[in-house]
């Protein structure tokens, strides 16, 4: 069995890649798109939106529900692109070892 002093200095080496890690989730961004790309939404590794572009032809005050549903699609798009991105950074950060169920950073 290894000592207490080992122990904590692999801890503190694993806080360490964490920390780094998150850095590196925060600086993710990715953008999803619908529509053939008439609708891009940016988002960060913290799930907030830095940009939203909309084709200026799909704006119909007449017809709401089809922009509404092309913007929920290039967010989920992106959103889904920010998950897989930041668990990649989680992944290196613990070497692939799974982290628990609920457990983000």
């Amino acid at each position: 069995m290894k000592n207490f002093g080992d122990i904590m200095k692999q801890a503190q080496q694993l806080q360490a890649r964490f920390q780094e890690a998150q850095e590196k989730v925060k600086a993710v961004e990715a953008e999803g798109q619908s529509g053939g790309g008439m609708v891009r939404v940016t988002l960060n590794g913290s799930g907030l939106a830095t940009a939203v572009r909309i084709d200026p032809s799909l704006i119909d005050p007449k017809d709401p529900g089809m922009l509404e549903d092309l913007l929920r699609a290039a967010i989920n798009d992106a959103r889904a692109k920010v998950d897989a991105r930041t668990g990649e950074e989680m992944a290196k950060a613990t070497g692939g070892l799974p982290l628990p169920p609920g457990l983000k950073f």
